[in-house]
C-alpha cells in the first residue's frame, strides 16, 4: 500500500474512472487539490472566469461524447453556490457531471469561519447525492460511489465537498486495488417488447416518441432500425433531436408548443398510439395532457420508475434502458417481419411524408433589418451534417429548433427543462473541449450571449476554437412574446444610444459585440444584410483554422419578431406567412409540394 495524501488518491481514482477533463478555478481551500493535479500530471484543466461557467462547460463537455464525464472544481463558499445552476441544469436533463468544492476545516464547520457554507445541503435538491467528506480515509469510497451513482439508473451530477484538512490527510491507497463499481441498468424483457409491440400492431397511426435517454444509451441506431422494421414514424423530442437523420424518410418533424414543426403536430394530432421511449412527456412539448393524450394509446418505456406515470398514466410503462429496450423491440419486430405478422405502414408513413411536404414554415425573406428565419436558411447552407450545435433558451432556440437540421445524436446539444441563460458560450467551451476536431457551432440571443461572455476569454487562452452565430435583436425577445397577454412591453429592451458606438455598430442596439468580442481576444463579423449572413459564416470557418480562437457573427436582426407557438399542440399560432413553394423554403430537408 502506498501512503499518499487524500487529494493525491482522488487525482487517481479521477483517471481510473475515465474524468481525465478539468473545468475550475483554483482558491485557497481547494488549493491542496490543485497541487495534486499539477503533481499528477494526467488531468486536463481549463480555467474558467466563473465558477457557473465551469460547472455549464462539464456538461458540455459529457454531452459530447459517451462516456464521458465533466469535472467542475472550485473553492469553499460562492464556488458551491455558483455552481447550483449548473448542477440544476444538468440533473434537469440527467447529465451526469462531477462537482468538486474546497470547504473550510473539519473543526470549524459550524463556526462561522470564512466562506464556510453547508454546500451539500444546498446543493441536495439538484444533485444525485451531495455530501460533505469528514474523513481522509472516507475520500476513495466517496469518489467510488459518485462515480457509480452518476452511471446507475438515470443518470446525474453529484457534488464532493473537501474540507481543507480532509484534503490534506494522509491515507494509505493502492490505486491498482481500486475498481469502478458495477452498473446495472434496469431491461425490458422479451415478455414487455411483445406486449408494447401488440399494442403497436393493433393500432392504424401508430407513433415513436424518441427521447434523450436514447442519446444517453447510445440507442439511435436500433431506434432507426426498429422505426425502418416496423414502418412506424418517428417524433424525436428536443433532447432526442438527431436520434434519426432529419431526412431520414420516417423521421416525422418535432411536436410541442415551441420547438415543433407543423407537420410534426399534425401527425402527432393524427395519430392512435405512441410509444414514448427515453422521455419524460415534458410540458413543451405535451401541452395539456387532455390535447395530447385524448384517443391515443401510450407506451412509456424510461429507465427511471418514477417517471412513468408521473405525467399521466400510460396504458404500460416499461422500466428500462433505453437500448436495452430497443434490443428486445428490434429483436421481436425482426421475427414478427420474418413471419409476416407485422402491419404494413406504407399508407401511414406516406401520409406524415405529405404533411412534411406541404406544411412548411417560409425561411427565404430578404427585408431589411434581417428577418431571424433568413439566419437559419443560410446556417442551413453553411453547415453539414456533422456540425454539432449549442443553444439554451430564448426565440433563437426555438425558432433553430424549428429550422435547422439534425443527423446525428450529439449534434444537438440544448438545455432542455432549466434553459439557463448563459448557458450557451461555456457549454459549447465544453463541447468544443471534448470534440476538438468537430465544427462547433453555437447560436444565442443577445440576452443570453451577455449573461457569461466573460468565457469566451476562455476559448481565446485555451485555443478552443467554434463559430458562434449571435442575433441581435436588442430585446428578451421571448420574454417579450410573452407579455404580449399583459399588452405591456415592459422591462425587456436592451437597447440604447451607445456613446461609443462607431463604423457599422447600428443606432440603437446598445452593447458593441464587435468591440467586447476582440477585446475577449476573439474575432467577430457583423452583418446587417440577409446575402452578408452567408459569406460571413464562410469566412468564420477561414478565421476559425486561422487564429483558432471562437468566432462570433452578429446578424442584426429586425427589432421585434413574433416566433411561432402556441398554448395547445392544436393551437399554435403562425405570425409570419408561411411557404408557399419551393423557393419560400429551399432548404428544407423535404422539397415542398405547390
Amino acid at each position: 500500500m502506498a501512503r499518499m495524501r487524500a487529494v493525491d488518491a482522488a487525482c487517481l481514482i479521477l483517471e481510473k474512472e475515465g474524468a481525465t477533463q478539468l473545468f475550475g478555478l483554483p482558491g485557497a481551500a481547494i488549493n491542496p487539490f490543485y497541487s495534486a493535479v499539477r503533481a499528477h500530471g494526467g488531468l486536463k484543466h481549463v480555467l474558467a472566469r466563473h465558477v457557473e461557467a465551469a460547472s455549464h462547460m462539464a456538461e458540455g463537455f459529457t454531452r459530447a461524447k459517451a462516456g464521458n464525464i465533466g469535472v467542475c472544481v472550485g473553492t469553499s463558499g460562492p464556488a458551491g453556490t455558483d455552481m447550483i445552476t449548473g448542477l440544476y441544469a444538468a440533473s434537469a436533463d440527467s447529465i451526469p457531471i462531477l462537482a468538486l468544492t474546497g470547504q473550510a476545516p473539519v473543526a470549524k464547520l459550524q463556526k462561522e469561519d470564512f466562506q464556510a457554507v453547508d454546500i451539500a445541503s444546498i446543493a441536495a435538491p439538484v444533485t444525485k447525492w451531495a455530501v460533505t467528506v469528514m474523513e481522509g480515509g472516507q475520500v476513495p469510497g466517496t469518489f467510488q460511489r459518485a462515480f457509480w451513482l452518476m452511471r446507475e439508473g438515470r443518470p446525474g451530477p453529484v457534488l464532493i465537498d473537501l474540507p481543507i484538512d480532509v484534503q490534506l490527510t494522509e491515507i494509505e491507497f493502492d490505486i491498482d486495488a481500486y475498481e469502478p463499481l458495477p452498473v446495472a441498468r434496469p431491461a425490458a424483457t422479451r415478455a414487455q417488447a411483445e406486449k408494447a409491440l401488440a399494442m403497436m400492431n393493433a393500432a392504424e397511426r401508430p407513433l415513436i416518441v424518441a427521447g434523450g435517454g436514447i442519446v444517453s444509451a447510445e440507442a439511435s441506431d436500433l431506434l432507426v432500425e426498429l422505426a425502418e422494421v416496423t414502418g412506424v414514424p418517428v417524433i424525436p423530442t428536443l433532447m432526442g433531436w438527431g436520434t434519426i437523420p432529419d431526412n431520414h424518410h420516417l423521421m416525422a418533424g418535432m411536436v410541442g408548443l415551441q420547438t415543433s414543426h407543423r407537420y410534426g403536430n399534425a401527425t402527432m394530432l393524427a395519430s392512435d398510439f405512441v410509444m414514448g421511449v427515453g422521455n419524460r412527456w415534458a410540458n413543451r412539448h405535451t401541452g395539456s395532457v387532455e390535447v395530447f393524450a385524448k384517443d391515443r394509446t401510450f407506451v412509456h418505456i424510461d429507465i427511471e420508475p418514477t417517471q412513468i406515470g408521473r405525467v399521466f398514466a400510460p396504458d404500460l410503462g416499461i422500466v428500462s434502458d433505453a437500448r436495452a429496450a430497443l434490443e428486445q423491440l428490434v429483436a421481436v419486430a425482426r421475427e414478427q417481419q420474418a413471419d409476416g405478422t407485422l402491419p404494413d405502414r406504407t399508407v401511414w408513413a406516406e401520409e406524415c411524408r405529405q404533411r412534411k411536404a406541404t406544411m412548411q414554415r417560409k425561411t427565404n425573406f430578404d427585408a431589411v433589418p434581417i428577418k431571424p428565419q433568413r439566419v437559419y436558411q443560410e446556417m442551413n447552407k453553411a453547415f453539414g451534417p456533422d456540425t454539432r450545435y449549442v443553444s439554451t433558451i430564448g426565440l433563437s432556440q426555438i425558432q433553430a429548433a424549428q429550422l435547422l437540421h439534425v443527423f446525428k445524436p450529439r449534434h444537438w446539444i440544448n438545455a432542455g427543462q432549466a434553459g439557463p441563460l448563459g448557458w450557451t458560450v461555456p457549454a459549447t467551451l465544453g463541447v468544443a473541449t471534448a470534440d476538438p476536431e468537430a465544427t462547433v457551432v453555437a447560436l444565442s440571443g443577445d440576452y443570453d450571449f451577455q449573461f457569461l461572455i466573460e468565457e469566451l476569454a476562455v476559448g481565446a487562452q485555451f485555443k478552443i476554437p467554434y463559430i458562434h452565430v449571435l442575433v441581435n435583436n436588442a430585446y428578451l425577445g421571448l420574454i417579450r412574446q410573452a407579455q404580449r397577454g399583459f399588452e405591456m412591453d415592459y422591462c425587456v429592451q436592451l437597447s440604447f444610444d451607445n456613446v461609443n458606438a462607431e463604423g457599422d455598430a447600428p443606432a440603437g442596439y446598445g452593447v458593441d459585440h464587435v468591440k467586447v468580442v476582440e477585446g475577449l481576444g476573439c474575432k467577430a463579423i457583423r452583418v446587417t444584410e440577409p446575402d452578408e449572413i452567408l459569406p460571413a459564416l464562410e469566412t468564420a470557418k477561414k478565421l476559425l483554422v486561422e487564429f483558432e480562437v471562437p468566432v462570433v457573427v452578429e446578424v442584426i436582426l429586425e427589432r421585434v419578431t413574433n416566433v411561432s407557438m402556441g398554448t395547445e399542440i392544436d393551437n399554435v399560432v403562425e405570425f409570419e406567412e408561411l411557404a408557399a413553394a419551393g423557393e419560400d423554403a429551399p432548404t428544407a430537408t423535404v422539397a415542398l409540394l405547390d
